[in-house]
C-alpha cells in the first residue's frame, strides 16, 4: 500500500537527520585535518563538482567565502577544458563525488598534481578511484538514500552539505571571525546594514535639514520645515550653535492656541530642551534610542562636538534604510 505524504515526509526527514547525527559521532581525523588546511591556506579553497554534488560544491564555495575562507567554485566539466588554469600551487581543491568514479573528477587529478595544489575528495566511497588520487579523503558514506528506490541523491547530498557547513564554521571560529567581519562581506544584507551603517550615512543634510534663527518669524519656520520635508527645524544662535528645536507639531499647536503667526518668532514656540545624536554612532543604536525614548520622537538633530546641527535623523529614514 502506498505511504501517505505525511508518512513519507516524516520518514525522509528522520532518515536524513539520523545520517547527519551518525556522521557527527563518527567523522574521522581527515575532517579535522581539513579544517587545519583551510585555516593555514594562503590561497583559496576551490570546490569542484558536477551534477548534484556540484550544487553542494557551489553552495559551499559561497559559504566559505562569506565566513572568511577565500573560495570559488570550479565546474568539473569546465575544469578539464581549460578552467584548471585558475588553480594555483597554494590553493586547496576540494572535489565532490559521491561515487568517487565521476569521469570529470578523475581527470582533474593529474593536472592538479602538476600544479602542486592540495587535493581533497568528499565522497561516499572512500575506496573509490578518485579517493586513491586525493591527498585527503572526507568520508560521507550513508547506509542508503532516503528515496524508496535508493537511487535519487538525497541522504548522501544532505550529509555532504552538513559536513561542508561544519567545516566552514569550524574554520570560521578558528580564525576568530566575528559578526563585524561577516557584515563587511554582506554590505547589502540586513546584518551588514546593522553593523556598518552610521547615523551620518542616513541623516538628512543641507536643504533637507531645516535650520532657522531664533528671531525668524513662525511662518518662515513653517516654510523651512515644509521645504526640507524633515518634520522639524533646528533653531540656532548667531554663531550656529543649536539652542532649540521646533517640530511641525509645535507650529500646529501654536496656531491652534490662536497665536499670532505674523508677530511670533521661533524662540516663542521652540523647545529649548531636546534629545540629539552624534554622527558616528551606528544607525541601529539610533533606532534603539528612538524606540526607547519616552516621548516617541519622529526626528532628532545630529550635532557636532561643539553643538552645531550637522543634520536631522528621521525615524522613518532608519526604517527605510532596512536595518530592521
Amino acid at each position: 500500500m502506498t505511504e501517505s505524504a505525511r508518512t513519507v515526509l516524516q520518514r525522509v526527514l528522520r532518515e536524513e537527520a539520523a545520517a547527519v547525527a551518525h556522521l557527527a559521532e563518527h567523522f574521522d581525523d581527515a575532517c579535522v585535518q581539513m579544517v587545519d588546511w583551510m585555516v593555514e591556506c594562503t590561497g583559496r579553497v576551490i570546490t569542484c563538482g558536477i551534477g548534484k554534488s556540484g550544487h553542494i560544491a557551489r553552495k559551499t564555495a559561497g559559504t566559505l567565502s562569506s565566513t572568511g575562507t577565500p573560495s570559488l567554485f570550479l565546474h568539473a566539466a569546465e575544469a578539464v577544458h581549460g578552467d584548471l588554469g585558475m588553480v594555483r600551487t597554494d590553493d586547496i581543491v576540494m572535489a565532490y563525488s559521491h561515487s568517487g568514479e565521476t569521469d570529470e573528477i578523475l581527470r582533474i587529478f593529474p593536472s592538479l598534481r602538476v600544479i602542486g595544489a592540495k587535493t581533497v575528495l568528499m565522497t561516499g566511497r572512500p575506496e573509490s578511484s578518485a579517493a586513491q588520487l586525493a591527498s585527503l579523503v572526507l568520508d560521507t558514506r550513508v547506509a542508503r538514500e532516503a528515496c524508496a528506490i535508493n537511487l535519487a541523491p538525497t541522504t548522501s547530498t544532505t550529509v555532504m552539505l552538513a559536513l561542508s557547513d561544519a567545516l566552514a564554521v569550524a574554520a570560521m571560529e578558528r580564525r576568530g571571525f566575528k559578526k563585524e567581519d561577516f557584515a563587511v562581506f554582506h554590505p547589502s544584507g540586513s546584518l551588514g546594514r546593522r553593523l556598518l551603517l552610521t547615523v551620518a550615512e542616513v541623516m538628512r543634510t543641507n536643504e533637507d535639514n531645516a535650520i532657522v534663527q531664533a528671531t525668524d518669524p513662525v511662518m518662515e519656520v513653517l516654510a523651512a520645515i515644509t521645504r526640507a520635508g524633515a518634520g522639524a527645524a533646528c533653531v540656532v544662535d548667531p554663531i550656529g550653535h543649536m539652542t532649540g528645536i521646533i517640530t511641525d507639531g509645535d507650529v500646529r499647536r501654536f496656531l491652534l492656541r490662536s497665536g499670532d503667526p505674523q508677530s511670533a518668532r521661533a524662540h516663542d514656540i521652540m523647545s529649548p530642551t531636546y534629545s540629539s545624536l552624534k554622527p558616528d554612532i551606528l544607525a541601529v543604536e539610533a533606532l534603539d534610542f528612538f524606540q526607547n525614548h519616552p516621548k516617541k520622537l519622529g526626528e532628532m538633530p545630529v550635532l557636532s562636538e561643539d553643538g552645531r546641527p550637522l543634520g536631522i535623523l528621521m525615524l522613518k529614514d532608519l526604517l527605510r534604510a532596512g536595518i530592521v
